[in-house]
């Protein structure tokens, strides 16, 4: 079928363009609209026409048609960006450079531990606006911190492999349950009234508050269901670890092994806890490697606890704490949600490495 319209500009390739042109096509993400335009040129120098490239490319025929021309006239040149209208730029890349390397490797003037936009931007001899646009496009942040904790545990590997073995492949008729206390919670009671939230108004509460005391949550979470055993004690010795363990023992079915997984606390490898854990040969023990409560997912359920209901709670005493909590678990209970672990050791251990390597190489 003949196409209507003028009859498309002929492309006749000349010696190096077409080794230039194939070379813009292997270009990464970053240039990707260069690399369209040269497969428009290339496809059109094989003699297809504007309809022809459109389609195979997925590109509208103007598309096609504009670039065919500007190749025509004015060859390689054409198919590069033309300068945009604005102000020109006024920050040289020395400059960039410098704002982010006195970000990484120095401290500020005033002997603070971080930089500020308005430090940098004195220092620098730019707008703060400027520093502010240099560090989100670079991702710094140093009003930030984050905590982290690498563990020197000698038997890491091991542990790492046993517990993420667990929740990704949990043996048969057994329940794994994630095991930790909380302990130290306090009943706290503000000095005033709590003023509700409003329309433009947040709920506003007073700074100080009066202590009525603690209590102490021994928790273990069902991995499969997100169920939650829970019992409430005055303390957080061995006695009450044990007493909690018989609580397990007492809602567990008699037929299904039980492995829990728990940090290392001294309280968790007594001579009491062991005879009762040798009289109770069901009950298996799987320790994370000593600073990485990460790796046990009650910790999680915790953290929703705090968030929850303890935070922003107000307690006139610990049996209105106690209540408070055992009310939040029979909650939670009715319509659990488990916290689903997806990745694997192997994963763990290799982001572990390269982060390491990472800043290892920093020269931190």
């Amino acid at each position: 079928m003949t196409s209507r319209g003028p009859k498309p500009v002929e492309l006749n390739l000349k010696k190096g363009e077409r080794a230039q042109l194939e070379s813009w096509t292997r270009r990464g993400k970053t240039a990707q609209a260069l690399a369209l335009r040269s497969r428009i040129v290339l496809l059109c120098a094989a003699g297809q026409n504007n309809t022809q490239v459109a389609s195979r490319l997925g590109v509208s025929v103007p598309t096609v048609r504009k670039w065919r021309g500007r190749f025509a006239c004015e060859r390689l040149e054409g198919l590069l960006d033309e300068p945009r209208p604005g102000k020109p730029r006024t920050v040289s890349d020395e400059r960039v450079e410098e704002i982010i390397i006195k970000a990484l490797e120095s401290a500020p003037p005033d002997g603070g531990t971080h930089w500020s936009t308005r430090q940098m931007a004195q220092v620098a001899g730019v707008s703060q606006s400027t520093v502010s646009r240099v560090w989100r496009a670079f991702g710094l942040q140093p009003h930030r911190v984050e905590h982290w904790k690498l563990s020197k545990d000698p038997l890491f590997v091991e542990k790492v492999r046993d517990i993420v073995g667990l929740y990704l492949d949990p043996p048969e008729r057994a329940l794994v349950l994630c095991v930790d206390e909380k302990s130290q919670i306090q009943a706290l009671d503000r000095s005033a009234p709590i003023l509700p939230l409003l329309p433009g108004t947040p709920e506003r509460r007073s700074h100080d508050y009066k202590r009525n005391g603690t209590s102490s949550l021994f928790a273990a979470l069902d991995a499969a269901s997100g169920k939650v055993i829970g019992s409430l004690h005055s303390r957080h010795r061995a006695i009450e670890f044990k007493k909690f363990l018989q609580a397990i023992d007492r809602e567990v079915p008699a037929e299904l092994e039980v492995h829990l997984i728990l940090d290392n606390y001294s309280t968790h490898k007594t001579p009491a806890i062991r005879r009762w854990l040798t009289a109770h040969p069901r009950f298996h023990l799987h320790f994370t490697p000593t600073g990485a409560s990460w790796l046990n997912l009650v910790e999680r359920w915790f953290a929703e606890l705090t968030a929850r209901k303890l935070r922003r709670g107000v307690h006139r005493s610990v049996r209105e704490l106690n209540k408070d909590i055992r009310s939040w678990i029979e909650q939670w209970n009715e319509n659990p949600k488990p916290y689903v672990w997806t990745k694997t050791a192997d994963q763990i251990l290799e982001a572990l490495a390269a982060y390491c390597q990472r800043i290892s190489d920093s020269g931190h």
